[in-house]
């Protein structure tokens, strides 16, 4: 690791895919009780992928709650599992900073203040105070109460159509049927782009997760040149928004015009949309996906909500809670400053678990159970909070209660008929591949 920090940014991302997992290689059907606990590396994509990292959260909440993990494929970081401590840093901005700069808000983010822009995506939310402000009450007009009112119709109408058109009484995906239709149809609308094109708005969003994965890419370098496609597109939307005599409503418009984002470079540009597909996208459509894999997993609860479907509005925090579709967010120590007990060092990495701070029960009476009538399930941390909490977070769970209300309207039952297949990413807690069974009232 050492040798890779020598490294430039260009050089790094040259390196095989292969190599690198090779090298970084564990046994993720390990008890994480079986290993030293300083060797504990709860980051790690394949644990993930196994669906197995829940186990090692659970052994550092019980024994130590702020965990250093020296050697990884990410470098040195810290690992913060408990709701509380994840409170503290994610609250204070001014310490813990997400500036892509300093490495981010994803581990494997490298502190460089001249990076190469051809890897080099800033976003808004990869910046502080003020820029990230500025950039963010830039798009922020859409996801008003108002606007989302406006939206309102338009979702049931495409929750409606798709719904109806899965195939009834025969095993389907209903990750790529359901999850990824509704959100890649928001997605065209919010970015005011041809629906036809909603498909390559959700491969971009699958590529910006699988950049370091050796099954897609052979090296980073190839996924980035990927990403650099979607940048080619949305240039050509710029201009035409620009092109406009009346500016329109949609995302990029806003982009066009706002003050903050007028003038980015090419870069910056690609960081924010992808930031708005990947926000738009993966956490919606993983919630969808999970809330049916955990009403098959807690049969009592499904049959409960079938009973009572005005039960609905009030599962769909718990299914957030539950699912944690952003596993976790990074940030870098701007000074020495000390957190559960532990002296955290000016430049060190923590990962705010969001994953293990949803499982802490402290917080959550028996945690790892789905109950769709929790009373505090809306204090999960899935959205993150203070100045970067969730900018569509209210979206997102529109989106999901609609969907599942109307689900409820036709369906009397969504079997999980096989097993799901988890994405191979510690940042985004996705599910592939869910095979179902659906049956009508």
């Amino acid at each position: 690791m050492e040798d890779n920090e020598k490294l430039s940014q260009s050089e790094r991302m040259r390196l095989s895919n292969k190599e690198a997992w090779t090298q970084w290689a564990v046994d993720p059907a390990k008890s994480p009780y079986e290993l030293p606990l300083e060797s504990l590396n709860p980051g790690h994509p394949m644990l993930f992928e196994a669906d197995t990292a829940l186990a090692y959260f659970e052994r550092l909440r019980k024994e130590d709650p702020v965990h250093r993990c020296e050697n990884s494929q990410f470098g040195p970081y810290w690992s913060v599992t408990r709701y509380q401590d994840i409170m503290a840093v994610d609250t204070n901005h001014k310490v813990f900073s997400s500036d892509s700069r300093k490495g981010g808000i994803q581990l494997g983010g490298v502190a460089d203040p001249d990076p190469d822009p051809t890897f080099h995506l800033p976003m808004f939310i990869m910046e502080d105070q003020p820029k990230h402000d500025e950039q963010r009450k830039v798009v922020a007009p859409m996801f008003t109460q108002r606007e989302l009112a406006r939206l309102e119709g338009l979702i049931r109408e495409r929750a409606v159509a798709i719904l109806e058109n899965v195939p009834v009484g025969e095993t389907f995906n209903w990750v790529r049927h359901v999850s990824v239709e509704l959100t890649g149809q928001m997605l065209a609308t919010l970015f005011d782009v041809p629906q036809e094109d909603r498909h390559k708005l959700i491969h971009w969003s699958d590529v910006s997760q699988s950049i370091g994965d050796p099954d897609v890419f052979e090296t980073p370098e190839m996924g980035f040149a990927e990403l650099w496609k979607c940048w080619e597109y949305f240039d050509a939307v710029w201009k035409e928004r620009a092109a406009r005599n009346q500016p329109g409503s949609d995302l990029i418009s806003m982009l066009v015009h706002g003050e903050a984002t007028k003038n980015m470079p090419p870069n910056e540009y690609l960081g924010n949309v992808l930031l708005l597909i990947v926000g738009g996208n993966d956490t919606t459509r993983n919630s969808i996906s999970g809330g049916v894999l955990a009403l098959n997993r807690f049969r009592g609860e499904y049959d409960k909500l079938k009973a009572n479907p005005g039960l609905v509005p009030g599962m769909i925090p718990e299914i957030i809670r539950y699912q944690s579709p952003v596993a976790h967010m990074a940030r870098t120590a701007l000074e020495d400053t000390e957190l559960g007990g532990k002296q955290i060092k000016a430049g060190d990495k923590l990962a705010m678990w969001y994953v293990s701070g949803n499982r802490d029960d402290s917080q959550f009476e028996a945690p790892n159970d789905f109950q769709i009538e929790r009373p505090n399930a809306r204090s999960h941390v899935s959205f993150g909070y203070g100045i970067h909490r969730c900018l569509g977070n209210r979206l997102g769970e529109m989106q999901l209660r609609i969907l599942w209300e109307e689900i409820m309207n036709r369906f009397e039952d969504i079997e999980v008929v096989g097993d799901p297949v988890y994405l191979r990413s510690s940042f985004i807690r996705g599910i592939r591949e869910l095979p179902v069974v659906v049956r009508r009232k």
